[in-house]
């Protein structure tokens, strides 16, 4: 999972799904089905069924989640000074996701930021910018003077 994966949980709230165990070629196995053979005492077993099992409704599409107000909020929990508008650090750091500079070149490499050298301010800028744009991207409301 991706260091932008882990900032999208946490603001929007998503705990890591247990992968559903699925069976070769896509079938759900069902109970085995009991037939009688006109004796109560001789009961035969079917074998499982192996129908693939019916598609799960459509989920109705969730509300944007405000990401101001879910990390402005966060803020006020922790009650620290913190710059999260601004710098991407300060982001991590309100995340409780690792900020170092390796952590950092990782973000940048993922969501292919370019700008200035690693670990520069300018760099730096442009992360925390990237981060907010891709929230945007993935249902959060984001105001646009932290994408700008």
């Amino acid at each position: 999972m991706g260091l932008f994966s882990k900032i999208s949980d946490r603001i929007f709230g998503r705990k890591p799904a247990a992968k559903p165990t699925a069976t070769p070629g896509g079938a759900v196995a069902r109970p085995a089905a009991v037939i009688f053979t006109g004796s109560k005492n001789d009961p035969k077993v079917s074998p499982p069924s192996r129908n693939p099992a019916p598609a799960p409704a459509a989920a109705a599409p969730a509300e944007p989640v405000d990401v101001e107000a879910v990390l402005t909020e966060m803020a006020a929990k922790k009650g620290g000074p913190s710059d999260w508008r601004h710098s991407i650090v300060d982001l991590l750091k309100l995340l409780d996701l690792d900020s170092s500079l390796e952590a950092r070149k990782e973000l940048a490499t993922e969501l292919g930021v370019n700008a200035g050298a690693a670990g520069s301010a300018e760099q730096n800028i442009a992360l925390h910018r990237a981060v907010m744009r891709k929230l945007a991207e993935n249902g959060g409301k984001v105001p646009d003077a932290l994408k700008d």
